[in-house]
């Protein structure tokens, strides 16, 4: 087997057990709460568009991607503030955080709490003032011309606005679901299903494998196949993988949900919200592979170690730190949080990593709006520069606890 071949198999295993099945529980909560409440809970959201950043911080906050995943189609069907997308993106803790949650407790509470007033206060002046949304709009319009241009971020009759609904070639976003599926087959369908409940039990597997994996602090698996603990990883992640694959390309067309990236309103049965949060899941869970495979073949390429670059001494390990978090995806901040965990980071560069980093929530946005996308990761790169440069110099002589270690159990 060749070692590009083994790349793309552990992408394929790792997107799945490490970050899927985590965001399929935070989906299926939400979308749970939804159908409980018949949408009231969404339409409390975009009643109270002021408590929308904070509200988005929160979700960003839980461990793993799901709750600032849920945000993601909100902003794009117009329910809530582009502030609230920096926000949530600032505050995204991510797959490392159950890393650090595991091996440095007390690291995780500082850094996380610092992440999310960063952000929130950051997702409000960008709803309240605008802070030059506009032409960051236009510099990137020139970077990618042709994305769609950001919506939030300006004084709407100096207050903050209800952010208006993207343009879609049909008018607003529609869904498959409400017509039923798109397509019917005596073949297919009942392989869809069944797919979809494999997926689910497949899920339910890779929850306790990848909470384990965690609380382990995220060691080396082999890819291999036996009735151990990296056999079980391996099978359950692989078939996992394939299952999200086969539900996106294939079967979200016959169990009902052909468009995915979409929030919904309310949902009609459990079934109905268990579908969606799997379809949901299986959208993250291709962006995600793309992105780890993308990820080691690059450094496979040209030999780069981003943990070493982020832990270069002086004012440039919070730089490190951000940079890493610029990255799309939960690999690299995984990596940088296992580096810090082993006392080879500085508490600065954990805290800028925390703001910087957008995990696996970005992938949707990218997906539908790349300009509102690269817009949010800009605005999160700025507090999350101040305040790691900012910690690095003031962290030992105002706190009087050193930053390599820290925190570390």
């Amino acid at each position: 087997m060749t070692e590009s071949v083994t790349i793309l198999l552990e992408s394929l295993r790792d997107s799945y057990v490490q970050v899927s099945v985590f965001v399929a529980v935070t989906v299926l909560l939400f979308g749970l709460a939804q159908y409980r409440t018949d949408g009231a809970l969404l339409r409390r959201l975009e009643d109270n568009e002021r408590l929308q950043p904070l509200f988005g911080g929160l979700l960003g906050l839980t461990p793993g991607c799901g709750g600032a995943i849920v945000v993601m189609p909100l902003y794009v069907r117009g329910s809530v503030s582009f502030g609230t997308v920096v926000a949530t993106l600032g505050a995204t803790a991510g797959d490392s955080a159950f890393v650090i949650l595991a091996l440095a407790p007390e690291a995780a509470l500082y850094a996380y709490s610092i992440a999310l007033v960063a952000s929130v206060a950051t997702g409000y002046l960008v709803d309240t003032y605008g802070i030059g949304v506009g032409r960051v709009d236009a510099a990137v319009t020139r970077i990618a011309p042709g994305a769609t241009a950001t919506d939030g971020g300006t004084v709407v009759n100096e207050r903050i606005g209800p952010n208006p609904a993207h343009d879609y070639p049909s008018g607003s976003p529609t869904h498959s679901h409400e017509a039923g599926p798109d397509r019917s087959s005596p073949i297919l369908t009942p392989l869809s299903h069944a797919a979809h409940v494999a997926w689910w039990l497949a899920a339910v597997a890779g929850l306790v494998l990848g909470t384990t994996y965690l609380l382990r602090g995220g060691p080396e698996l082999a890819l291999s196949v036996g009735a151990n603990f990296a056999g079980a990883f391996t099978v359950v992640g692989l078939a996992g993988g394939v299952l999200s694959l086969y539900l996106y390309a294939v079967g979200r067309h016959y169990v009902g949900e052909g468009q995915v990236a979409r929030a919904r309103d309310s949902f009609g049965s459990v079934y109905d919200t268990l579908t969606h949060a799997a379809m949901e899941t299986s959208f993250v869970t291709l962006w995600v592979i793309v992105a780890l495979a993308g990820y080691e073949y690059v450094v496979l390429l040209s030999g780069l170690d981003v943990a070493a670059i982020a832990a270069t001494a002086g004012v440039l390990a919070p730089i490190g730190g951000v940079a890493v978090g610029l990255i799309p995806g939960c690999g690299p901040q995984i990596l940088l949080a296992s580096v810090y965990a082993e006392g080879a980071l500085p508490f600065s560069a954990l805290a800028s990593n925390a703001i910087a980093q957008d995990g696996d929530a970005l992938f949707p946005l990218l997906a539908i709006d790349p300009k509102a996308a690269i817009v949010a990761t800009i605005y999160n790169a700025l507090p999350a520069l101040v305040v790691g440069v900012a910690l690095f110099v003031l962290w030992e002589p105002v706190f009087g606890m050193p930053e390599f270690g820290f925190g570390v159990a």
